[in-house]
């Protein structure tokens, strides 16, 4: 059996991820592909759980290696129950954050450490790793406009030194996973992101 294809979106909230994945999912589908949609954390009822406790902002002060520990639970649960067995039989994935946000919020931006953060990450999922991850850049300020104060989560409301980290820290992953990693300016109109995103999937699917 062929192993299906995993793609996952990065970038700072506000970004367009969901906007983006949504394009995609009806994309594929239109072009006969099987395709399950998730999301970080949560994906799960455990995970959907343990989601609430991290953005609830009454969660505020929460420790970095308890929030890391949290992030970890939540992804070994989606990974065993939800993306393993799609990517068994041959679906295509698609995956509203993964571990590179694990590596960029607590590996870098809380100083937790990137590499012990990456091997925490991987003994979660057990190994599996995303093929294709679409990183959208964009400018914090403006990602802060698309987001409404009185609806943004424990994270989103973090001072601006560690959403800046936050930034900085997403450039230093595309450099260290260049081979998977496809920079997009978020910036651009919205259909010229999605062409970005369509042809280097539909690069992917021809190779395989």
């Amino acid at each position: 059996m062929i192993r299906g294809l995993f793609i996952t979106f990065e970038g700072t909230d506000g970004s367009g991820k969901t906007t983006q994945i949504e394009l995609l999912t009806e994309y594929l589908k239109e072009k006969g592909h099987q395709v399950l949609n998730t999301i970080e954390p949560g994906g799960t009822s455990l995970g959907n759980n343990i989601r609430h406790l991290l953005l609830n902002r009454k969660n505020a002060g929460m420790s970095p290696r308890a929030e890391t520990l949290l992030f970890q639970a939540s992804r070994a649960e989606l990974t065993s129950k939800i993306i393993a067995p799609a990517l068994d039989s041959g679906k295509i994935v698609i995956c509203d954050r993964f571990y590179d946000s694990t590596i960029v919020y607590q590996g870098m931006a809380r100083g937790l450490g990137t590499e012990k953060i990456i091997n925490m990450s991987l003994w979660a999922t057990r190994g599996i790793e995303p093929d294709i991850t679409f990183l959208l850049l964009f400018d914090r300020g403006n990602g802060l406009k698309r987001l409404s104060g009185g609806n943004m989560d424990r994270i989103e409301m973090e001072e601006d030194s560690f959403q800046n980290n936050i930034c900085q820290g997403y450039r230093e992953l595309a450099g260290m996973f260049g081979h998977r990693i496809v920079k997009v300016d978020a910036e651009l109109p919205i259909e010229e992101v999605f062409e970005t995103v369509k042809h280097k999937v539909d690069l992917v699917l021809k190779e395989s």
